[in-house]
């Protein structure tokens, strides 16, 4: 991998896979890079520039966006909701990984919005895992 790109998903915390054919958004990285997620989903949600409709951020080398909307999903382009979704999705990983270990895959989609056509993969690796090589 290119320097300047594992430098960025260090920063980033975790490693972001889209896979069109499984539906799934996945998110590879340690328990605590994961809890970056978390802090990144409730930054944007108390940012008050992303109260308006169609507002987004990207995330990492790849884009991982996050985006305001008035229903919550996940697709090919976006995770995105109303604020306050976001808010619960921010709660709902969070704990979801107080008792994940590694070599686990949590899917979320149902507890979020269940007709998304995507799922959240949060795949938890060990604490040494490097979001940066080429591990995953």
């Amino acid at each position: 991998m290119d320097d300047s790109l594992a430098a960025e998903w260090r920063e980033l915390g975790f490693y972001t896979h889209h896979d069109s054919e499984r539906r799934e958004y996945r998110l590879v990285g340690s328990s605590a890079g994961l809890r970056k997620f978390v802090e990144l989903l409730r930054s944007y949600v108390r940012d008050p520039r992303n109260q308006q409709v169609s507002e987004h951020e990207h995330y990492g080398p790849w884009g991982l966006e996050v985006m305001t909307w008035p229903e919550p999903g996940i697709d090919d382009h976006a995770i995105h909701g109303p604020l306050p979704k976001l808010a619960e999705l921010a709660d709902l990983v969070e704990h979801r990984l107080e008792s994940a270990l590694p070599g686990q895959r949590l899917r979320i989609r149902e507890e979020f919005a269940p007709a998304a056509a995507f799922a959240l993969v949060l795949d938890v690796r060990d604490d040494e895992f490097d979001p940066g090589g080429d591990d995953w």
